[in-house]
């Protein structure tokens, strides 16, 4: 196709082409700005892809959300129709993995958080996209690396529960009820984004082949999706993971619990609400501190830096980005020196004013609660069990062993939780629901803490290595 002269626009160059359209950078003549224009000859046009095309300028008309594509204008002349987009500047994510061939678990959370609020956007105005892929999902800088949902040609509105039974997506990412049964319904996009979620794991989609019929053979064998066996990812992101990759659509995750899946932590994505939020909550965690109420103040902190951490990697402006990432370790630090503080203080039952000089052997020692809570289980070794993770994940803080402390946190909890559920009203379970409530906190508040402390990792990774 020959490259199209457009009045006020400069054409630059070619940045790809599909099936009935070539996309250009542009630049226009008067405002100096850049866009992306899809060029699409009339006369290429059959009845699909003209509905296609009227479906994502009505759609895009619309749309308007940071993590999705503007439209900036449309028009037309004798040979085309001209759509001019936001321009995207760093590729999309499928050559971002392949340049990399794998993400770390960091990463993949920044762009999948940024997806899902996209989807969560999306969802608000009945809209599925039905063709969610990496090459869809392109990347700018602006310096912060940020996703934005492409091409809406497939997409319609769909309310939830109601169904569709038109062909849509590429193979690789489309939910197996789209090709086995021709009969879905919005949950098709959850599938989709377990998908990328997978590729971006681990290199490539799950049913990855040679050939379209390989392809076709193995959604049709509906193959059970298995996580590599040598993966280090958390045990969060497996849980969404094999949530989202459900081939009976009735067990796959909700969009519900999607965007209040952990993982995710939406509720903690950044907003205008954010900052206030963060500086209201480390107020009180000064004030806290400066009375001496350490135990309140460390989560109190913990919940701030919940905060904080996000507006990190969303901040633009470099020297905002650094100031934000001082006060952020300088919480981390405050908050790990108040639970040293703490962990030594509860063991020799005094006060958490002042680092203790203390001996192995009195940190070892449970406190008193503990004591008699285990005492009282002498009949219950699988509560005694979930009591000497809990206590193990505790000594592990004092250590700052914080990785080592959630994962023995997580797995007493796992035990005693339904224990607690089960055990009759009495001192003991009244005991049991002090500690599990306790270790609760702890959990949450350690988890935050390891969530801000990966910060810097993950903005090396977005900030400082070049997209190519």
């Amino acid at each position: 196709m020959a490259v199209p002269k457009i009045t006020d626009y400069e054409i630059q160059e070619k940045l790809g082409a599909g099936s009935y359209a070539t996309v250009y950078k542009a630049r226009h003549k008067k405002t100096n700005t850049f866009h992306a224009i899809k060029c699409v000859q009339k006369l290429s046009l059959s009845k699909s892809a003209t509905d296609n095309l009227v479906t994502e300028i009505r759609l895009l008309k619309n749309l308007s959300h940071k993590h999705i594509v503007g439209l900036t204008d449309f028009f037309w002349d004798e040979k085309f129709i001209y759509i001019v987009l936001e321009y995207c500047n760093a590729g999309n994510l499928s050559t971002y993995i392949r340049q990399r061939n794998v993400l770390p678990e960091a990463t993949c959370k920044y762009f999948l958080r940024q997806l899902a609020a996209a989807v969560q956007y999306m969802r608000s105005n009945d809209i599925s996209h039905f063709d969610l892929k990496p090459q869809n999902l392109l990347l700018t800088r602006t310096p912060n690396v940020v996703l934005k949902v492409a091409d809406f040609g497939f997409a319609e509105h769909l309310e939830l529960g109601e169904s569709n039974y038109t062909l849509k997506g590429s193979p690789l990412y489309m939910a197996p009820e789209i090709v086995l049964k021709r009969n879905y319904d919005a949950r098709a996009d959850l599938w989709s984004i377990g998908v990328i979620l997978y590729e971006c794991l681990f290199g490539r989609a799950p049913y990855s082949s040679k050939t379209i019929e390989e392809l076709m053979a193995r959604i049709k064998k509906q193959e059970r999706i298995a996580i590599p066996t040598n993966a280090k990812i958390s045990g969060e992101c497996e849980d969404l993971l094999t949530r989202l990759l459900q081939h009976d659509v009735s067990k796959r995750i909700t969009f519900k619990e999607f965007f209040e899946h952990p993982f995710l932590d939406l509720k903690h994505s950044p907003n205008e609400q954010s900052l206030q939020k963060a500086v209201s909550l480390v107020t009180k965690a000064v004030e806290q501190d400066e009375k001496q109420n350490y135990k309140e103040a460390y989560h109190l902190y913990c919940k701030a830096l919940q905060y904080f951490a996000p507006l990190i990697a969303d901040e633009s402006d470099a020297a905002k980005r650094q100031a934000l990432r001082s006060r952020v370790i300088s919480y981390i630090n405050r908050a790990e020196e108040i639970k040293t503080g703490m962990t030594i203080a509860r063991n020799q039952n005094s006060p958490a004013s002042k680092p203790v000089t203390t001996s192995m052997s009195d940190i070892m020692e449970p406190n008193a609660r503990f004591k008699q809570l285990y005492s009282l289980c002498s009949s219950s070794p699988n509560i005694q069990n979930g009591l000497d993770i809990g206590r193990q994940a505790e000594l592990y803080t004092y250590e700052r062993r914080f990785d080592s402390a959630l994962q023995s946190f997580t797995s007493a909890l796992s035990i005693l939780v339904p224990l607690l559920n089960s055990e009759p009203k009495g001192e003991r379970r009244t005991l049991l629901y002090q500690q599990v409530t306790d270790w609760m906190k702890e959990a949450e508040s350690i988890k935050a803490l390891l969530s801000a402390k990966n910060v810097d990792e993950e903005q090396k990774t977005l900030h400082n290595c070049s997209l190519q």
